[in-house]
């Protein structure tokens, strides 16, 4: 049986909020190709320290965002979730900090009925399908699978692998005018009706706005900075409880590209503007999506707990639910005593 054919074979119509288990070691590494992938996205070893554990799914991953190429196409993935909390820990890719919400295929999971097992219930029967063919990939073979092959003329040193830097290869571009992927985001429990029609018609509002040149769409961001922008070293630690500062005074720290000092300050994060949160981590290193290459974030940058992009604002990746951590500066928070 080919990976294609398992890969659509073992499809189940997963919707946020289903209990699903994590299939073992064995069965998993039985759907993958010698590159450790399934329909191009890496099953990534970081992934194996949930195997045989049951999560809810958090949402489908029929969508994602474009990190990589054109951030204004966004793009579609077969058969896919993420699950509720799981990130990858960067451990086995030179402990890059990023965070990233895993994806993970349906193939390489099963349907269960709640977070305890069922001791009456069957086995799935699949290892009894993927045995009658040679396995393409081994443990080994998934820790080569964390490093891309270097090409002739380029320089010395890693580069790595992961689902991030595979997105585009596992993916494919969804067209501007199909809108039918709102409905999935529906469908699947991904979006409610209430935040369809409110974020909808708010983005078809911000569309009239640029097309007839009313002025700037909503939330208004504008860098009031100048070229050369301020910093501020308050050294907070995972842990510290941060006040968010309001978006007027976060607009006077970044240019009139919206950084700060190189960092971007999304419209994702004005929600969370005048809010407080804690420190989950600071950032000093992340894979390069573009060329799998560690790079150094300069500067403060860290994530806060439970703050994530939800896509309501964004006008190329509405509703989609990669869930990227934002990066902060320092000085776009307050410590809260």
């Amino acid at each position: 049986m080919s990976n294609d054919k398992l890969s659509t074979s073992n499809v189940l119509s997963f919707r946020a909020g289903d209990w699903v288990e994590v299939r073992s070691a064995d069965e998993i590494l039985d759907t993958l190709d010698e590159r450790g992938s399934l329909d191009s996205l890496p099953f990534m070893p970081e992934m194996l320290q949930f195997c045989g554990k049951r999560f809810q799914v958090f949402k489908s991953a029929h969508k994602t965002c474009d990190t990589i190429k054109n951030y204004r196409v966004p793009r579609r993935m077969a058969n896919a979730v993420h699950l509720e909390g799981l990130r990858c820990n960067g451990e086995v890719h030179g402990g890059c900090q990023a965070r990233c919400l895993l994806f993970w295929k349906t193939a390489w999971l099963k349907r269960v009925g709640g977070p305890e097992p069922d001791p009456t219930a069957k086995g799935s029967g699949m290892r009894g399908e993927v045995a009658r063919r040679s396995r393409r990939c081994d443990m080994d073979a998934l820790a080569r699978a964390t490093r891309a092959p270097a090409g002739n003329e380029e320089p010395e040193g890693d580069r790595y692998s992961c689902q991030a830097t595979n997105i585009l290869e596992a993916t494919t571009p969804l067209r501007w005018w199909d809108a039918r992927h709102y409905l999935t985001d529906l469908a699947s429990g991904n979006v409610q009706l209430r935040d369809l029609i409110r974020y909808g018609a708010l983005a078809a509002f911000n569309i009239v706005k640029r097309s007839f040149l009313l002025g700037r769409p909503y939330p208004d961001v504008r860098g009031l900075a100048g070229e050369k922008t301020p910093t501020e070293v308050l050294d907070l630690q995972p842990g510290e409880l941060v006040k968010v500062r309001s978006k007027d005074e976060i607009m006077r720290t970044i240019n009139a590209n919206q950084k700060n000092r190189g960092l971007f300050f999304d419209v994702e994060m004005v929600p969370h503007c005048d809010k407080t949160y804690r420190v989950l981590a600071r950032v000093e290193r992340i894979i390069d999506e573009k060329t799998g290459r560690m790079m150094a974030v300069p500067g403060s940058c860290l994530i806060l707990d439970g703050v994530a992009c939800s896509g309501h604002f964004s006008t190329y990746r509405m509703f989609c639910p990669r869930s990227i951590y934002p990066y902060w500066r320092e000085i776009w928070l307050k410590r809260v005593e």
